[in-house]
């Protein structure tokens, strides 16, 4: 490789996007081309990127395989991005072992947290650690190293560690700042900034209160019989029951754990649980099976029994309970969390990340644009929504996936 190309990749390493471009933006052979298609999409044009780094693959001959996968993986980039969660380009293996074969070890670092960080935006954490294990990053990349705890971080803040979370924040940041890289660095003060606004509205016998997610993590290590309203789950030591396939239970598991220990009448039940807006025999009867299926569910962590009134929620004498919401409980709550790290998502991929129909995120987003909380850009396919992030907004405990046992 000549000294030219040497340089404007030594560039792009460094963050030095406007010096790699001016090296390399008047010539046209596969090298250069790659590198000015990176260099763009760091620039924040990907179509343009895309093109160039797509111009690069087919021009690269057949034996030049580790340069063909490297415009492989950055097009994977820019799909992740993009938030092209099923792009063709983000199927990285063969692209991970071709680099690695060729003994490019920190771009197949690289591909493997690009694998990581999709699996988190699709809400499989245990996945994305499983794949982080079976790889380190090079020590001699402060670059990567700095990426790979923040993965880290992300993991360990779905999972409720926080205090894991800041420690690989802290390990990121000093990684990155011997990178000299200012975006790695302002990424991770991005990702700071958001786990300590993160808080959540807890419920104790009867009074609320905001607290930080550093206290939710202290309830879940407790033996607190804890109601999960962001992630619809009932958990206690490590043992969840989850229940967002089954609102109406979670419905009336939340009425009477917020107002633990008194009892909770039919009629207020009956309003919560099913919207009824009056009671006679056949709503009474529901709610019988429907307490009679709640039982099933929780026992061994808590029991119901029956009043003269309605019903009470009963647990062991030294058993706290506590219920945790959101502090906006929004209808379009989800959205609003997968939108708030201030990427540009299109309504196909926040559909696939959210598990439902894309009409109806179509339709969500819709209403929430008319109430001025998100806005989008481009038309058709290429739509793309925004929102600034909320502060405050639990944003971590309302990513998809279910939160696992500790």
């Amino acid at each position: 490789m000549d000294a030219v190309i040497t340089a404007a990749g030594h560039a792009l390493a460094h963050g030095d996007i406007l010096g790699a471009l001016k090296r390399v933006a008047l010539r046209e052979d596969p090298a250069a081309l790659a590198l000015r298609g990176i260099a763009m999409a760091q620039l924040g044009d990907l179509e343009r990127a895309r093109t160039l780094l797509k111009m690069a693959a087919r021009k690269f001959g057949p034996k030049e395989v580790a340069a063909r996968a490297r415009c492989r993986l950055a097009e994977a980039e820019i799909a992740l991005v993009s938030r092209d969660l099923n792009a063709p380009a983000l199927k990285l293996a063969q692209v991970r072992t071709d680099l690695a074969t060729h003994g490019d070890l920190a771009n197949a670092a690289h591909a493997t947290h690009l694998e990581a960080r999709r699996l988190l935006l699709l809400g499989r954490a245990d996945a994305a650690q499983a794949l982080l294990d079976e790889s380190s990053a090079p020590r001699a990349k402060p670059s990567l190293v700095a990426g790979r705890q923040l993965l880290i971080a992300d993991i360990a803040a779905r999972h409720m560690r926080i205090a894991r979370a800041r420690q690989a924040l802290a390990d990121a940041a000093d990684s990155a700042a011997l990178s000299g890289i200012a975006a790695l660095s302002a990424e991770i003060e991005s990702f700071r900034q958001n786990l300590d606004a993160q808080s959540v509205r807890l419920t104790r016998n009867g009074a609320s209160a905001l607290v930080s997610i550093d206290s939710v993590e202290a309830i879940f290590g407790s033996e607190a019989l804890v109601v999960d309203a962001c992630r619809n789950l009932l958990r206690q030591a490590g043992v969840t029951v989850p229940l967002a396939s089954r609102p109406v239970l979670f419905a009336l598991l939340r009425s009477l754990a917020t107002r633990w220990p008194t009892e909770v009448s039919r009629a207020t039940l009956l309003a919560e649980g099913f919207g009824a807006k009056f009671t006679d025999d056949s709503h009474r009867a529901r709610l019988r099976v429907e307490i009679g299926r709640l039982r099933t569910l929780i026992g061994g962590l808590a029991e119901i029994e029956s009043t003269s009134l309605g019903y009470r929620l009963l647990t062991p004498p030294s058993r706290d309970v506590v219920v945790l919401a959101p502090p906006d409980e929004t209808r379009h709550a989800v959205l609003l969390a997968l939108m708030a790290d201030g990427e540009a998502w299109s309504s196909s991929a926040l559909a696939l990340v959210a598990g439902t129909s894309p009409r109806t995120v179509q339709r969500a987003l819709e209403a929430l644009s008319a109430a001025g909380r998100v806005q989008s850009f481009g038309k058709g396919p290429a739509q793309r929504w925004i929102t600034r992030p909320l502060l405050g907004f639990p944003t971590i405990l309302l990513l998809p996936g279910p939160l696992p046992g500790r």
